[in-house]
């Protein structure tokens, strides 16, 4: 108990800040997964994203943290509030999963809370301290990640940007229609 009381006297108010997004983000994970409404459930994922953008800008990603609001608690959501909006989910469809799938999701949810608890308590998954010598004001910046990503990295990049255009070729064979096909 004296080691909590001292961790929380020597942080500085980036700890308290860190330790405030942290909380934030977990409830609003909570609210992602236990939310009965959808609406409430994309909410709290935009809520989410916001926390870990503020996690970013803590880690001086600014870029990072910039594109996360951008394209995934804009735009991502979006998509996730249309589609929520054109699936028409009732209450009726709640009530067709059996007693089995939720014991079963209890169990594996509480078996991933065990191991992650586990995790954290090793010792070896303590909070490394940082070396001022080796920190720079451009750690996160956006021409460190491009020579990281152009010079390391260019394989993956590279598979990923196929992996893309193979995607968009598929959705627009998916969404064409024939000559005989009704429109809706």
């Amino acid at each position: 108990m004296t080691e909590t009381f001292n961790f929380f006297k020597t942080l500085t108010p980036t700890g308290y800040l860190f330790l405030l997004l942290t909380v934030i983000t977990l409830f609003s994970a909570i609210g992602v997964v236990t939310a009965r409404n959808p609406i409430y459930s994309v909410l709290a994922l935009i809520a989410t994203f916001f926390c870990l953008s503020g996690h970013y800008i803590l880690l001086n990603a600014q870029f990072l943290a910039a594109v996360n609001i951008i394209v995934y608690a804009g735009a991502i959501m979006v998509l996730f509030l249309f589609t929520i909006m054109f699936l028409n989910l009732r209450k009726e469809d709640e009530e067709s999963k059996t007693n089995l799938t939720k014991m079963i999701s209890v169990v594996v949810g509480g078996v991933l809370m065990v191991m992650l608890i586990t995790i954290f308590r090793a010792k070896s998954a303590q909070v490394p301290t940082v070396n001022s010598a080796t920190f720079s004001s451009k750690t996160g910046l956006v021409e460190n990640l491009g020579q990281l990503l152009y010079s390391d990295y260019i394989l993956p990049f590279e598979l990923a940007s196929i992996l893309f255009i193979i995607a968009m070729v598929g959705a627009v064979m998916l969404g064409k229609r024939e000559a005989g096909d009704r429109h809706f």
